[in-house]
This record gives C-alpha cells, structure tokens and sequence, in this order.
C-alpha cells in the first residue's frame, strides 16, 4: 500500500506542476496525432463538414485547436467560425508572445512534463504556420470583400517572415557559400528581393504562397511599389514559378524599373504583353492534399544501477513517415488544361522546421529518462513492487510531441491564363464553376482540393 501511496503523491505532483492548460487523459497516454487521426483523415478525404463536427480543442488547447478549427471551418465554408476561431489562437499567440519573462507557472509545467511527457507543455506554434495564422485570416477578410482587413494580415505575415529570416540568417548564407562552392550563382530572384540564395532551404523557410498573395493584395488596392517589394520576394523563393514571373515583370513594367526589367527579360524572356479591350486575366491559388502529420515511435529499454537495480524505461520521438503525397490532375479553364507551377512546399517547410528543433526533443528526452529515474529510485527504494508500479506509470505516459497544425495544405500551386471577357468554367474534377471576368481585369480563383473535393470562390482584383 506504501508503494501505491508514493506513486500517487508523485503522480499529483506532477498533475499540479503541469498546471490546467494540457492536462488531459489523452495528453498523459496519448499523442496529438493519435488524437486527431479521425479528423485528419476526414480533411485528407475532403469531407469537411464532418471533420468539423468532430474537430475538438481538447488535444491542441487554445492555439493549436482554434488553427485546426479554422482552417477545417474554411474549408467546409463556414466562415464565420473560421474567423472567430482564427481569432481566438491569434490572441492566444499574442498574449504568450507578450510574456517577457518565463512564468513561475510555464517553469513548473517544464518540470512536470518532464516526470509525464512534453504534450503537458503550452503549445509554440512554429514559423511557418504563424504566417499561415496571418494568410487564413487574410484568405478570411478576402472572402467577406474587406480588403483592408486582409492587408492588415499579409503586412503581419511579413513580419513573420522576417523574423524566420533573420532567425536563420547565418544557415541561409551558409547554404550560399555551399551553392558556390558547387559553381552555382546566385539566381535573380535572390539578387532582387536581397535575400541569400539557399536554394531549396530558403523556400523551406520563406512561404511563397504569402509573399505571391501579398502581391496581387498590395497590387489591388493600387499600392504597386509594396506589390513589386512582395513580387520579388516571391522571385527569390519560387524562381521557376511561371505566375510570379510574370506578375513580378508586369509590375516592373508598370513602375519603370528599365534596369530590372532588362535583367528578368535577359532571365525569362520577353515581357508579357497588356491585355487587348475583350481580354480578361485568370489567376488560380490551387491548395493541394494535406501536410504529413508528425507520428510517434518508441523503444523500452532497460536501465540498470551499479547495484543491479533497474527499471524499463520508454523511449518515445515524433518523426516524419515517407509518403508520397496524393498527386492531382490538372484544371482546364474554358475545355484548356492549364498547367500549373509550385508556389509552396508546405511539408518541406514542416520537416525544415522539425529537423531544426529535433535536437531540443532528444535533450529533453535525456532529461526525462533522468527525471523518472531519480523519481523511482527516491519512491521505490528498490523495492520489486515500487519498480513494477513506476515501470507501469512510465510506458504509459511516455507519448512523443507529435503536435503540428495538421489540417494545412501539403503544397500550393498557381495557374493562369488570359481568356476572352465574360462567363468563364472552370472544370476543378469534382464540380464545374462557373464566374465571370470583366473586361480587362483580373480575377481570382482560390481552390483547395482534398481527396475527391474541393471547395472553390473567387474574387475580382480590378485592372491589375
């Protein structure tokens, strides 16, 4: 009775150094992705509103929940709880980036997810999904014709952006200095927006589909400097991306940039030419599939004192399992296949930013198998019925940190094309839709397919 005694003692110890936030049944003997897996799959199938009906805050609290939430609510065109939740995890953010000094509370809850497991801490949102954040809201205002509003939410992405930027500065020149070493140069993108040339490790970091978004934003509310600034950002990360070499060039155009305009031609050929009077322009954002989500492996080992005493302890890590990501055929526009170009690697950025913080995991892993250690040696006393009860209390609650906002696209691509003004169709596989496009102006298309569905708007940029 002693032994269960102690074990409970320590079991509340570590529930009250974990405070309330994760606390939780499924965060003690479960992982993230385990918890979610029925609403992954949901979204991977495209069955939105079903994801949304089973979508719950429980397992990812209030940041990691209401990004699910939004993102899923989105896509089943719920857009007010889009909005609303969206919102709710953007405070949520806000406020634990307002915290200037570690809590008394936030140490605790290290302390104790070290004799539980890492799923009891607060939740730290990556890089790249903080600029998804900003994209969703913006995608959100777009929708409801605040532009405004959407351009409040691209500017803060941008700030984002440059925090990663800087934040890697130093992997990002390095990663230069290897390109020349290779007899690679620099490509113009890079020269244009200022940034090192890393080649694929800068579109691991930098998102395209903000920068490009940005863009064609700025350029509708007829800011066309902060639009060519975006453009060329986009360059740098995308630099084959046929849609943003031709915004970015058509912008340099408009703004008599002679000498860099001279240098994208001698890049990418001639410069696209204006639109004719009957002529309208076709831009398409297509969201494809669903990010890899993180899973969880583990291995029991036994580890034994100089005196023969031991325990078996779990060794548990999240890791990225190699899939082949669903491919999706072409649209066609008007009966026209309209090839598309990649924008964004949004699974290349979530094994960036995996590969860039798995060391912290394996040091904190370390740390808990000495934690539980020193806890078992101190409950146990080497008693055969103290080890069995902390053996069991340890591979229970030993769960990797598989915790990732899940529901995120796993690539974007873009397409385009000028078509005659008027009634346009476009054939996405699983339904026909159908807008129009005004004389001279151009319109666009936001597309995001899962499985065999997918869910379709679009909205008119003006004489862009």
């Amino acid at each position: 009775m002693k032994h269960g005694v102690t074990l409970f003692a320590i079991i509340c110890w570590s529930f009250a150094s974990t405070g309330c936030a994760n606390l939780s049944a499924g965060n003690l003997f479960s992982h993230y992705s385990d918890q979610n897996k029925e609403v992954y799959q949901a979204v991977v199938a495209g069955e939105y509103a079903k994801a949304e009906q089973l979508q719950s805050n429980n397992a990812g609290g209030d940041i990691l929940g209401n990004f699910e939430q939004g993102r899923i609510s989105f896509l089943a065109e719920d857009y007010s709880t889009s909005l609303s939740s969206l919102e709710v995890s953007d405070r949520a953010v806000r406020k634990q980036q307002e915290r200037a000094m570690v809590s008394v509370t936030e140490t605790a809850t290290s302390v104790g997810s070290l004799a539980v497991n890492d799923n009891l801490n607060e939740y730290q949102p990556a890089d790249y999904e903080l600029g998804f954040l900003h994209l969703y809201l913006g995608l959100n205002y777009l929708h409801k014709n605040d532009l405004e509003g959407a351009l409040v939410e691209v500017r803060r992405a941008n700030q984002v952006q440059e925090a990663a930027k800087k934040a890697r500065e130093r992997e990002l020149k390095q990663a230069e200095q290897d390109l020349k070493n290779q007899g690679m140069s620099a490509n113009l993108g890079s020269v244009l927006a200022n940034y090192p040339d890393a080649g694929n490790k800068l579109s691991a970091v930098q998102n395209g589909y903000l920068f490009y978004l940005s863009g064609l934003l700025y350029e509708a509310s007829r800011d066309l400097n902060s639009a060519y600034v975006d453009y060329r950002r986009a360059l740098a990360v995308m630099p084959d991306n046929k849609q943003v070499i031709e915004s970015t060039m058509y912008a340099a155009k408009k703004l008599g940039m002679r000498q860099d305009l001279r240098l994208l031609e001698k890049r990418y050929g001639k410069a696209p030419t204006a639109l004719s009077k009957n002529q309208g322009r076709v831009i398409i954002l297509d969201e494809q599939g669903v990010v890899e989500a993180l899973q969880g492996w583990r291995i029991d080992l036994p580890i034994y004192d100089s005196r023969g005493n031991g325990a078996i302890y779990s060794l548990a890590l999240p890791y990225y399992p190699r899939r082949g990501s669903q491919k999706f055929a072409d649209m066609t526009l008007n009966g026209n296949r309209l090839p598309s170009s990649t924008l964004v690697d949004v699974n290349a950025m979530a094994q960036n930013e995996f590969q860039e913080r798995l060391m912290s995991i394996v040091v904190r892993q370390a740390m808990r198998v000495w934690t539980k250690d020193r806890m078992r040696k101190e409950a146990a006393k080497g008693d055969d019925v103290g080890n069995l009860l902390f053996n069991v209390w340890n591979t229970l609650t030993e769960q990797p940190d598989t915790r990732s906002w899940q529901t995120l696209p796993g690539q974007v691509k873009t397409a385009s094309q000028v078509v005659q003004s008027g009634k346009q169709s476009l054939n996405i596989g699983d339904q026909v839709y159908q807008f129009e496009v005004p004389m001279q102006q151009t319109t666009l298309v936001w597309v995001s397919r899962q499985g065999s569905h997918s869910t379709v708007w679009h909205k008119q940029l003006g004489r862009l």
